[in-house]
C-alpha cells in the first residue's frame, strides 16, 4: 500500500460582490478561518472579485482586469506565507491592451508564485458570453508540486473536455482543481436545471476516475442578474466518490480532508496510465472524422 498523505482542501463557495475591495476582504477573511480550521491547499472560485460580468458584453469591465502576476497575488502571497497554506486564486488577466485571460494562480505555503494556468475552452452560450472577454489559454496544461501535494489547474468551461483533465494527471497532479462559476437560466431550470447539474457533476468525478486522483471544484451562488449560480462545490475521490458537497445557495466553506496516497494505491490496481495505447491517440487531434463514404 502507498504511504498515507493527508491534507484537507479548502473550497471557499461565496457570492459575488459590489465592488472588489469588498470582495477581496470577504476572501481573506475566509481563507483564515479555513486555514485555523486546518484547510492546508485553499481554492477561490472562478473570478472571484467581480460579479460574473460575463452575462452581457460591456467594454467596461475590461478595466477590472489586471496583470498576473500583480496587486492581488502579491496580497495574497503574503497571506499564504503567514498562514502556511497553499492558494488557488482566480482572477481575469490584463496581458496588453486588448488581450485579457480567465487565469488562475498558484502559490505555495511559503508564499511564493509559483505559476498561472489561462483557461482553454471558452464558452459562449446566452448568459455566459465568455468569448467577448477571455483569449484562449496557451500555456500547457500541466501541475505543481506544493508543500501539501502536486495539483493541477483547470478552470470551468474545461471541465467538460476529458483531453484537459488527461493532459493535466499525465504532468503528474494528486488533485484536478477547478475554480467555476456555473448556473441556471431561468427559462431552462424547471426543465433541464437536476439534468445539467447531474452532468456537471457526473463528467468530473469521471476524471477522477480515468485519472485516478482527487477532483475539487469550487463554484459561486446567488443570484446576479438571471443567472443563479448553483453552488454545490465538491470533492470526489479517486473513485469518483463524493466525499463532500456544499449547499446549492449558501456561502461555506466546505473542508474536506484527502489522502494522497490513495492516488497510487489505485493507479497501482487501475492501471489506466498503464494500459493506455498511445500510438492509437493521434486522431484526437483532428476536429471531426469524417469517415469515407461507403463504395
Amino acid at each position: 500500500m502507498g504511504l498515507s498523505r493527508r491534507i484537507t482542501l479548502g473550497l471557499i463557495q461565496g457570492r459575488g460582490f459590489a465592488s472588489s475591495a469588498e470582495s477581496l476582504a470577504w476572501h481573506i477573511d475566509r481563507i483564515r478561518a479555513a486555514a485555523s480550521d486546518g484547510a492546508r491547499v485553499i481554492v477561490l472560485q472562478e473570478l472571484f472579485l467581480t460579479p460574473y460580468f460575463c452575462r452581457s458584453e460591456d467594454p467596461r469591465w475590461f478595466d477590472a482586469a489586471e496583470p498576473v502576476p500583480g496587486p492581488t497575488t502579491e496580497e495574497l502571497g503574503k497571506l499564504a506565507g503567514e498562514l502556511g497554506v497553499v492558494l488557488v486564486v482566480s482572477l481575469f488577466e490584463r496581458r496588453a491592451a486588448g488581450l485579457y485571460h480567465n487565469t488562475a494562480a498558484v502559490i505555495d505555503a511559503d508564499g511564493r508564485y509559483l505559476g498561472k494556468y489561462r483557461k482553454m475552452h471558452i464558452p459562449e452560450d446566452p448568459g455566459f458570453h465568455e468569448k467577448f472577454y477571455f483569449t484562449p489559454g496557451d500555456l500547457p496544461y500541466r501541475s505543481w508540486q506544493t508543500r501539501y501535494g502536486r495539483i493541477g489547474v483547470l478552470i470551468c468551461w474545461d471541465q467538460w473536455y476529458p483531453e484537459a483533465a488527461r493532459l493535466t494527471a499525465l504532468t503528474g497532479a494528486d488533485i484536478l482543481i477547478y475554480p467555476t462559476a456555473i448556473g441556471w437560466l431561468p427559462s431552462e431550470k424547471a426543465a433541464l436545471g437536476t439534468a445539467q447539474h447531474h452532468a456537471w457533476q457526473t463528467v468530473q468525478c469521471g476524471h477522477a476516475v480515468a485519472n485516478g486522483c482527487y477532483v475539487a471544484a469550487v463554484n459561486r451562488v446567488g443570484i446576479e442578474g438571471e443567472t443563479e449560480f448553483w453552488g454545490q462545490s465538491f470533492v470526489a475521490d479517486p473513485y469518483g466518490q463524493i466525499l463532500a458537497k456544499a449547499p446549492v445557495d449558501t456561502e461555506t466553506n466546505l473542508l474536506v480532508e484527502c489522502d494522497l496516497g490513495q492516488v497510487e494505491d489505485f493507479r497501482r490496481i487501475w492501471p489506466f496510465f498503464r494500459d493506455r495505447r498511445i500510438e492509437t491517440y493521434g486522431p484526437l487531434t483532428s476536429r471531426f472524422l469524417d469517415l469515407p463514404e461507403p463504395s
